[in-house]
């Protein structure tokens, strides 16, 4: 675990995260989600009969973060190579006598801890999840609003062919909704993990799996068919969409800080105060654009280090299930900070129509080449139309190029050339994919269902608010005795 507040992330980390984001992910909320998986593998216990219920009821009392120093069990987990086995060892202590046996009952650290990092993926994933909402809907509000706003598209780094700033805007969107969805469904499907030191669930004897449903129901998390001890998938669903949260908000960042360079000046970054240069004081530097686009940046390393890890040896890896903890919750971090500097930078984004206007005019109409090289192809074939306007187009005015060429006059006239010639003319199905984006969002934006599922409706809140449930039919004890010590 990490140091509660190291000067890095006093100093840096807060120009990647986003408050709200981060409150879900550092020591104090891992610890929370340690307890509280604790807590509810005691009530489970309890549900089938297995764990007695003042047992159980005196663990959820001691399932308390206050109790317990991140910080120390950070420096004791050395020992054992994860922090469950000393939080285990402080749990036992800190509960009455008649109840120690059944602290950590059947369950191996790995089950605890996947199960918290589930948790706190759950919980950070509610306020990322708000950040792209907005985020989204500050992109539709710019779709719509410069739905007719004519500007250059371009390829390859040059000008190519005109757009509008509102299909812009609609890609962006689509993009976020896209993001948010595969989130959303990546978060409903996280589940709790527990199979006991080989996958066997051998200590709760035929109890094993009606106790992992019930342990997965007070934790508000999906029930795996099986123990994933090395069966990697759910993070590797969960690091996919993070990883494609930060691709998606990268790319609007790098076209918000392309198009507010000097030379283009077609939008800029709102927000008084913000963007300033400690030596040049005219600047106005595209700060959030310039976060987010390294916040992409780092989000491939963290997925590729997921994905490396996933190949894991036998029933318990050795070093592959360590390597994930750190990575995932910094592609957290990184998606919360780029999900909320996202919808900052759109909510706030200065738009300059003049300007995207002067710059789409600047070539003199050869954005429309490919206009009048499809007027033509009809009479003259696409080559030999393509060749036409190629040659007009090395000339230093375009428009009188190619009224001066008797193969074209010979079929446009005049007023036929400036139709061709006016990049309105030229937008194809702008207006229609437009529309089609904006429809995406608004049925997202309804179907809220994959974010509020009821998997999670328990992983909002800690599960050592309640005492154990004993509704459920209380199933055949186990025929091992309890495990007295966390098992590595």
């Amino acid at each position: 675990m990490r140091p509660s507040s190291s000067p890095s992330e006093a100093l840096l980390r807060g120009l990647s995260g986003t408050p709200d984001v981060d409150a879900e992910i550092g020591d104090h909320a891992l610890l929370r989600a340690l307890l509280d998986v604790e807590a509810a593998l005691a009530r489970a216990g309890a549900d089938v009969g297995l764990v007695p219920a003042p047992a159980a009821d005196e663990i959820v009392r001691q399932c308390r973060a206050e109790r317990y120093d991140p910080a120390a069990l950070g420096a004791a987990a050395e020992a054992a190579g994860n922090p469950v086995v000393p939080l285990v060892r402080e749990l036992t202590a800190a509960v009455a006598e008649p109840a120690r046996p059944w602290v950590h009952h059947g369950a191996t650290s790995q089950d605890v801890l996947d199960t918290a990092l589930s948790l706190v993926a759950v919980r950070a994933a509610e306020p990322l999840l708000r950040h792209l909402a907005d985020a989204a809907d500050a992109a539709a509000r710019l779709a719509r609003t410069h739905r007719d706003t004519l500007m250059a598209a371009r390829t390859l780094g040059q000008q190519a062919a005109p757009t509008t700033f509102g299909l812009k805007a609609a890609g962006w969107l689509v993009g976020l909704v896209e993001a948010r969805t595969r989130l959303a469904r990546a978060r409903a499907d996280l589940p709790a993990q527990l199979g006991g030191a080989v996958g066997t669930l051998a200590a709760y004897g035929t109890a094993g799996p009606a106790i992992v449903d019930r342990f997965a129901a007070h934790l508000g998390l999906a029930a795996s068919p099986l123990p994933w001890h090395t069966r990697r998938q759910p993070l590797l669903d969960l690091a996919a969409a993070l990883g494609g949260l930060l691709a998606a908000t990268g790319k609007i960042a790098l076209d918000v800080g392309l198009l507010a360079q000097t030379e283009v000046g077609e939008v800029a970054e709102g927000g008084a105060g913000r963007g300033g240069s400690s030596a040049m004081p005219h600047k106005r530097n595209p700060v959030d654009s310039v976060l987010v686009t390294a916040a992409a940046r780092r989000g491939p390393g963290l997925v590729g280090t997921l994905f490396a890890a996933a190949g894991q040896e036998h029933e318990r890896a050795a070093g592959g299930w360590h390597a994930e903890w750190e990575p995932l919750l910094d592609l957290t971090h990184l998606a919360g900070g780029a999900a909320a500097r996202t919808a900052r930078m759109l909510a706030d984004l200065d738009v300059r129509p003049q300007r995207m206007r002067v710059n789409l005019d600047a070539s003199g109409g050869l954005l429309l080449a490919e206009s009048v090289a499809a007027r033509l192809a009809p009479a003259l074939g696409r080559a030999a139309a393509h060749d036409l306007v190629r040659r007009a187009a090395g000339r230093p005015d375009f428009r009188a190029a190619l009224l001066a060429d008797a193969d074209l006059r010979a079929h446009l006239s005049e007023p036929d050339v400036d139709a061709a010639l006016d990049p309105a003319g030229w937008l194809g199905s702008a207006g229609h994919l437009i529309d089609r984006a904006l429809d995406l969002h608004r049925e997202a934006a309804r179907g809220e269902g994959p974010t509020a599922g009821s998997h999670h409706e328990a992983a909002r809140g800690p599960a050592a608010g309640a005492g154990p449930r004993h509704e459920a039919a209380r199933g055949p004890a186990a025929t091992a005795g309890p495990h007295r010590e966390a098992q590595p």
